[in-house]
């Protein structure tokens, strides 16, 4: 048996420069700032007694052909892999894996190259996992995302990443002081969607929305700074700027009741938040004291609020017995 682990991921500032039509046609190319998260994605991979191949998730499948899968990310994992037949594979999650807006669809698939590659007896690097998991998505599948998610699965811990226009992608550890947990952490909306829709969008506007895609690439570089420098506060005011900036990519990346709730985070207190992923719903990042984040526990109390803990390793494999 191999059981991977694959951490999520929150992004500071720069998402949406890590789309392929926005980093291949600027000079400069895409920068996002972000950190792994330690909330993760499970996956284990076991032989079976004969040569089907079973699937849980949530649903199952279990077929004499691995082509007949309707899990799409499992199946091409199986074939980019090699194994495809004989296996029994599982997937689970920490969060609801969709429409988190922390990267859970590439994590899911980052982890289902790692263990598969362990079962078949390969110890992939980070580079090789994330590249694997960015063609499978974005070029066998073609999903309109970006490829942020899946290097930030691979690599763990605080990077700041260059998407450059060849498409190469450069990866630089920042390094991170147990402070920068202590003062962010997230709230659940409560609220999920299909970030693919909403990055259609962003991308089909990537002309018109240039200049805003401009911005989010400074700021990443000036997040990359602050983290160094320890300057959260300035940090927090960065993530309210990123987040006006955001919300101007695409008509659905806010909502009434997503605005309402960065009001009373404010209220609370706050000194910056900014919505994760494409937008639409899933997770808030916000920046307080521990009585500001005892306020807004208490005002969302009906709300999951957690903490903002760095994972380090990045996907990784939890047990093998290969």
């Amino acid at each position: 048996m191999i059981v991977s682990r694959t951490p999520l991921r929150v992004s500071f500032c720069g998402g949406g420069s890590d789309l392929k039509k926005y980093y291949s046609s600027s000079k400069k190319g895409g920068r996002v700032t972000s950190v792994a998260l330690k909330k993760y994605v499970y996956v284990t991979v076991n032989s079976r007694f004969d040569e089907s191949v079973r699937v849980s998730y949530s649903q199952m499948e279990i077929v004499d052909d691995f082509e007949k899968l309707n899990h799409q990310l499992v199946k091409e994992a199986m074939r980019m892999t090699g194994v495809v037949k004989g296996v029994e594979i599982t997937t689970i999650a920490d969060i609801p894996s969709k429409g988190s807006g922390l990267g859970s669809s590439s994590s899911v698939t980052v982890g289902l190259l790692h263990a598969l590659h362990c079962f078949a007896g390969r110890t992939p690097s980070p580079s090789q996992l994330a590249e694997e998991a960015c063609k499978i998505e974005i070029e066998i599948l073609g999903q309109t995302i970006g490829k942020q998610d899946q290097y930030a699965a691979a690599f763990g811990g605080c990077n700041y990443m260059i998407f450059n226009p060849e498409g190469t992608v450069s990866v630089e550890k920042l390094s991170t002081e147990i402070s920068l947990e202590n003062n962010f952490a997230l709230l659940y909306t409560g609220i999920t969607r299909l970030a693919n829709n909403i990055l259609k969008e962003q991308n089909d506007r990537t002309e018109k929305n240039r200049e805003s895609l401009d911005l989010l690439v400074e700021q990443a570089n000036i997040a990359k700074e602050m983290i160094l420098d320890k300057n959260y506060s300035g940090l927090a005011n960065l993530l309210n700027e990123t987040w006006i900036c955001k919300k101007e990519l695409g008509s659905n990346v806010s909502n009434e009741k997503i605005d309402l709730m960065f009001n009373k985070l404010y209220d609370c207190g706050i000194n910056g938040a900014k919505l994760l992923g494409a937008g639409g719903g899933g997770f808030i990042l916000f920046e307080g004291d521990n009585e500001v984040m005892d306020m807004v526990k208490s005002e969302f109390s009906d709300k999951k609020v957690i903490p903002l803990e760095i994972d380090h390793e990045g996907s990784c494999i939890l047990f093998s017995d290969r």
